[in-house]
């Protein structure tokens, strides 16, 4: 039974490889033209928008997204999802209509092909030189003022440590979303750990529940508060993983 679960995961891993690079390489000359300019970066998003459905279509997830807060066509928000899996990325694409802007790693950059429309559309970060943090907090500023949205993984990274529910949080993003006096919209994701997680044999298809949560609010704060803003965000997101995963829990009592 173990051996064929395995099987059926170890190819449903490939085939995410494999679609992933192939619809990548087959779009590339077209995504070469679209990423050229930065004022068609909007086109380039609302391909990857529907890129990133696909994507989670064809690998058997299926988003489901609680709402709190309306998020509002046309305005300017600081996303701040927990980071878990590489389908975080797809996920966040695909429930989000509003244009945003990544602020991720440097390294990935090297990653072929991936890495060059990786360079052309992100805003690249190297958390460990101060020059680069800065650099990255001027570019995310000119995005903001074209009335794009940004989006950070706070943690930024995924825990090493899997029995971490969440990680600690950098200043950047807050930092930025008082700045610009833009809402930050703590985001939960639930289940990409466990549907998607970095251990290869493990997870499957299924549902991906995801909470907006109420906004924060950044009109009228300074920069001194942005490690109240950080902490605010970080529990937000931690008391509801914890809450998650009591009633999962009890649930699992209960049918037994």
């Amino acid at each position: 039974m173990n051996l064929l679960k395995n099987t059926f995961i170890l190819l449903w891993r490939i085939w995410f490889y494999l679609w992933v690079i192939s619809t990548i390489i087959l779009c590339f000359p077209f995504l070469i033209i679209i990423i050229s300019k930065e004022s068609w970066y909007p086109v380039f998003y609302k391909i990857a928008h529907y890129w990133a459905k696909t994507t989670l279509f064809v690998m058997g997830f299926s988003p489901k997204v609680f709402t709190e807060e309306k998020i509002m066509p046309n305005e300017s928000y600081m996303f701040c999802p927990n980071h878990t899996s590489m389908i975080d990325i797809f996920l966040i694409l695909a429930i989000t209509k509003n244009p945003f802007v990544f602020i991720g790693k440097k390294e990935l950059v090297k990653i072929p092909v991936f890495g060059y429309i990786y360079k052309r559309t992100c805003i690249l970060v190297d958390r460990n030189d101060i020059k680069s943090r800065r650099n990255a907090f001027t570019e995310a500023q000119k995005r903001l003022k074209k009335g794009l949205s940004i989006c950070i993984f706070p943690e930024g990274k995924v825990p090493d440590d899997e029995s971490i529910i969440l990680d600690e949080f950098q200043k950047g993003a807050f930092r930025l979303a008082i700045e610009f006096q833009i809402p930050l919209v703590p985001i939960t994701f639930y289940d990409c750990k466990k549907k998607f997680s970095y251990t290869f044999f493990s997870g499957g298809p299924g549902v991906l529940r995801v909470k907006k949560h109420h906004f924060l609010k950044t009109k009228g704060l300074a920069q001194q508060n942005k490690t109240h803003l950080k902490n605010e965000t970080y529990q937000i997101i931690y008391n509801d993983l914890v809450n998650d995963m009591k009633q999962v829990e009890l649930a699992t009592v209960k049918t037994k």
